[in-house]
């Protein structure tokens, strides 16, 4: 009566090794390791490139615990920490450009599972160790650069179709421009409407000449402050990807902020350095006019002086005095590709520059219109502008060119990361940081395996005194689904958090009440006077609906956590739906899989060991 079908047993032993087989690495620890890889995709760790630089940390005297090379990128293992950050530095010293050098932990999980695909977990902040940093993205400024570059964008147009303006400037947020004839007022205000429909106009008549005020329509401010945080929010993930860190979180929180947290770093200084600079290049023509003469000290005259009309005063790399003009050649959002590198001529560090297709005309055009004047290339970073250098153009050039004036190797491959990673549309600061260090992070695993562990065995312990054999079942049966709830959220390679650890444990609560009313139903059939097998039979078939029931409502509550939460809620909800699907299959398949087993193939059962005495001495048949 009892028996199960050859193929269902087939399919929960499938379950079982499969389950095994992904849940196994999490038993591994994990190993310090410096990864080498390519700063684009197309570029390679090559052999010949593994072998040098294996050479050089063996040379320098560093023990190698390991080292492989796969999908482009060359991953050393060290002993400890300490050995990995001075392999760090040998190998940072003499890898070329184009490659980054990362801090990161890896499993050391044998070669024969990672063929099979079999990864561990990845562990949140909270029990992996790292940094996390909550950013303020400022909107007025987003707003501000929206106005300049509207500026930018009449006065390339009204030139373009040769309409003659006196004056256009900005004032606050908007956009004014002046005009002394009418006709060309008004051929301006048609052309700006047709060509620039996210502006709203308006006359503005001041004595003799008549304006065309232009701002920015309040929806449109909106929207483009969206994308300013959505823009930042890649940004960052591409400066991250540069760092890189395994399964980083960056997500928006609000209107304006933006979380970034960073599992398992191990040099958090850097990482706040490279997330927190708002670094990117602008391009402007040297103000010649003003200059006293050539050198660095053309204009020392400005030194204690404002800034002339229609120039902006910044000090370059060595404090000399740079007067610039205020319309921008190029800026960095048309960097393609930046490289750090050396300077043919003096070995100093510089960095190699690739524009895309516009870029590349307008420096092109530029510097065929200004041989032998000087280009300013300008560092802009929150509340601080610096001029790298201002060289002399000596000949036409386009979409490739070097900036030097930096101080260091190390700021050149920090500046080449931050140029090639993207511009942020708006400047960001830091508002909060908290670092979790692994020794807190190794606690918060104890605790939460131990509080698994504890809560797993006081179940145990309570099911076997209350139901006998059929409380070894259920225990079981909620070992395995353990087993394939930790398989699972490695397989799809889930993050796991605090949070939830405490939702492994309520599965296991939530999968043995499964179990419970199984059992239950089992007895009341039994004191109904009902055969034990037939007991058994419909014990489980009638516990079903209840069982499925119970779960579909909890998994509901679990899929809104999941839609509307965020962070560590929805790393909860992700477990615990996982959770009722393992639990729902534990419970009914493998539990009565084994009680099949075990009673499925008697004629006659004398006694069903479910904890209640009173019928176990009962005669009954099939």
């Amino acid at each position: 009566m009892n028996k199960y079908p050859v193929w269902k047993y087939v399919i929960i032993a499938i379950a079982l090794v499969v389950s095994l087989v992904y849940a196994s690495p999490n038993l591994f620890v994990e190993v310090p390791v410096v990864q080498v890889s390519g700063a684009r995709a197309s570029v390679k760790v090559e052999p010949a490139l593994q072998s040098e630089l294996e050479a050089a940390v063996k040379g320098a005297g560093i023990a190698i615990a390991g080292v492989e090379v796969a999908e482009g990128h060359a991953t050393f293992r060290f002993a400890d920490t300490d050995t990995q950050i001075k392999a760090r530095d040998v190998i940072q010293s003499k890898v070329p450009a184009g490659y980054v050098v990362a801090l990161n932990l890896q499993s050391a999980t044998p070669k024969w599972l990672q063929a099979l695909g079999a990864k561990p977990m990845y562990l949140g902040l909270d029990l992996r160790g790292g940094v996390h940093f909550l950013l303020q993205v400022d909107m007025k400024a987003a707003a501000n650069k929206s106005v300049e570059r509207y500026v930018s964008d009449v006065r390339s147009l009204l030139r373009d179709k040769k309409i003659y303006y006196s004056g256009l400037a900005r004032e606050g947020d908007r956009v004014v421009v002046r005009f002394r004839e009418s006709d060309q007022r008004v051929a301006a205000q048609k052309l700006i409407e047709k060509e620039m429909p996210d502006l709203a106009l308006r006359e503005q008549v001041a004595g003799e000449e008549a304006a065309i005020v232009a701002t920015i329509k309040p929806e449109i401010v909106k929207k483009e402050q969206e994308l300013a945080l959505q823009q930042n929010i890649q940004t960052l993930r591409n400066r991250v990807n540069e760092l890189g860190v395994a399964e980083p979180i960056i997500q928006q929180q609000g209107g304006d902020r933006i979380v970034v947290q960073l599992a398992g770093v191990q040099d958090p200084g850097r990482a706040k350095e490279i997330l927190g600079r708002t670094a990117t290049l602008e391009v402007r023509m040297v103000s010649e006019e003003h200059s006293a003469g050539p050198g660095q000290n053309a204009f020392a005259a400005y030194k204690d002086q404002p800034a002339p009309f229609g120039t902006d005063k910044y000090l370059d790399s060595e404090g000399n005095t740079v007067l610039v003009k205020k319309t921008l050649v190029i800026t960095g959002d048309r960097i393609k590709d930046a490289q750090p590198g050396f300077d043919q001529r003096d070995g100093g560090p510089v960095v190699s520059m690739a524009l895309d297709d516009s870029g590349g005309r307008i420096m092109r055009q530029t510097t065929r219109e200004n041989l032998k004047k000087r280009m300013g290339m300008m560092l802009v970073e929150r509340n601080s502008t610096v001029v790298l250098t201002w060289p002399v153009i000596q000949e036409e050039f386009g979409n490739r060119f070097q900036i030097s004036g930096i101080g260091d190797v190390q700021e050149a491959r920090n500046l080449a990361l931050l140029l090639r990673a993207g511009a942020l549309a708006a400047p960001m600061d830091i508002i909060e940081e908290r670092t979790v260090g692994p020794s807190l992070g190794a606690e918060n695993i104890a605790k939460g395996f131990k509080s698994v562990v504890y809560g797993f065995v006081a179940i145990a312990i309570f099911m076997i005194i209350y139901y006998s054999l059929f409380g070894v079942i259920s225990v079981g049966a909620l070992a395995s689904n353990l087993l394939f709830l930790v398989a699972l959220l490695s397989m799809l390679q889930a993050t796991l958090t605090l949070p939830g650890i405490a939702a492994i444990a309520l599965a296991l609560g939530m999968a043995i009440d499964a179990n419970v009313l199984i059992n239950e139903r089992i007895r009341e059939e039994l004191r109904a006077g009902m055969s034990p097998q037939m007991a058994i039979q419909v014990g489980y078939e009638r516990a079903f609906d209840t069982i499925f029931d119970s779960n579909i409502t909890t998994l509901i509550a679990g899929l809104a956590l999941l839609a509307f939460g965020s962070g560590p809620v929805r790393g909860f909800a992700v477990v615990h739906c996982l959770g009722i699907l393992t639990s729902i299959f534990s419970a009914v398949m493998v539990s009565r899989g084994i009680v099949n087993l075990i009673y499925g193939g008697r004629k006659k059962v004398a006694k069903v060991y479910i904890g209640n005495t009173e019928w176990h001495k009962k005669d009954a048949t099939a």
